[in-house]
Formats: C-alpha cells, sequence, structure tokens
C-alpha cells in the first residue's frame, strides 16, 4: 500500500490526524492571548503565577511558545512531502502537542515548579520535535533537508539559555537575541528546503 492509501486509512481522530491541525490551531489562539494578557500584564493590572518578568514572559512564549508551534505545523506537513513517508499524526502527534501544552502551563505557574523542572518540561518539546524530525528525514533518505534541523536546534539552545539567564539574573538577554536573530536567519534556509508550493501541501491539509 503506497503513503496516500494509507494516509487515507487514518481512522484516529481527526485533530491528530495531521500536524497543522493542532500546532496552527493553537499556535493562534495562543498568541491571541498573549497578545490579550500583555497589555493588563505590562500596566500591573493583573499578575501571573509565573518565576519570568511580565516582559521576559511575553517575549518568552511569543518566541519559544507560539512561533515553535507554527514552525511545527508547518514541518510535520512538509517532510512527508519531502521523504514519501507517512506524516506524524495519531498517538505520536498527540505527544507532541501535549508536550507542547505542558511546557506553556509550566512556564505560566512556574512560581509553584523547580527552575530546573520547569526548564526540563519547557524544553521537552522542541527536542521531541528535533528528534521526530530527524527520524524522518533520515529514514526518509532526504539529505538535502536536513539542513531545516539547523533552526530547531537555535531555538532549543537559546530556549535553553533564557531559562538560565532568567534563573540567575532574574531576566533573559543573551537567550533572547539567540532565539530572534540567529533563529530568524536560520528560518529562511532556502526556498528548495523549506519552500512548500500548494499543491505539495495540499493533500496533508485537506480533510
Amino acid at each position: 500500500m503506497d503513503a496516500p492509501s494509507r494516509r487515507r486509512g487514518y481512522s484516529g481522530p481527526a485533530f491528530l490526524s495531521g500536524g497543522f491541525r493542532p500546532f496552527f490551531l493553537f499556535g493562534a489562539i495562543y498568541a491571541a492571548l498573549i497578545g490579550g494578557l500583555w497589555l493588563p500584564l505590562y500596566d500591573g493590572e493583573i499578575a501571573l503565577p509565573t518565576r519570568f518578568s511580565p516582559l521576559d514572559w511575553h517575549t518568552h512564549e511569543m518566541l519559544f511558545g507560539m512561533l515553535p508551534a507554527v514552525i511545527s505545523g508547518f514541518l510535520l506537513t512538509a517532510i512527508p512531502n519531502w521523504t514519501g513517508r507517512l506524516p506524524i499524526q495519531g498517538t505520536r502527534l498527540g505527544i507532541l502537542f501535549a508536550a507542547w501544552i505542558a511546557g506553556r502551563v509550566a512556564v505560566m505557574f512556574s512560581k509553584f515548579l523547580p527552575v530546573w523542572g520547569v526548564a526540563l518540561i519547557d524544553l521537552l518539546f522542541l527536542m521531541l520535535l528535533v528528534a521526530a524530525a530527524a527520524r524522518e528525514i533520515i529514514a526518509g533518505k532526504n539529505w538535502r533537508n536536513l539542513r531545516v534541523l539547523a533552526p530547531l536546534g537555535v531555538f532549543l539552545l537559546a530556549n535553553a539559555t533564557f531559562h538560565a539567564e532568567a534563573a540567575r539574573f532574574g531576566t533573559a538577554d543573551f537567550g533572547k537575541r539567540l532565539g530572534v536573530d540567529p533563529a530568524a536567519d536560520n528560518l529562511a534556509v532556502d526556498e528548495d528546503a523549506v519552500a512548500i508550493e500548494d499543491d505539495e501541501v495540499g493533500p496533508h491539509a485537506q480533510g
């Protein structure tokens, strides 16, 4: 049975049939939530149970919360087109999504958790995503697109640095810049690697 036929044979929850479904949807919802909380948080009208300062929380969650969700939705849709392998779906996708949600909850309620525990829970999602993307690309022998792992690695390193700085100095500087500048440059990987035409993504994004 070829890959398209097996994709059509998926019988699990539609929500977990493709990476774009949970991650694009909840990435957008989370961006709206972060934006809605920012002004009252900055003005001191509300307080969140997080160890991060208001500015650091907002920056961290936009950069390491919302953005990786959107990137994940794209990669988990694009990689099967590059490799011809089945998309990550069902239980495996559910584990990735749960790890992303756990990271957001851990950061939000970090005052009640150990510093190292918050960092580990938050970093788990990117670690799993890097491992999943590498496994699929290598298994599909799609060597040229291994380059997309570079920006994910930068995000992972930047996020770890952000947590370490915030824990030690009370605010994050280098981790923030590492996440914004080099990662932004690396995310503009050659169009040959990451630009997917509508007719290529379509089979995964329909239905």
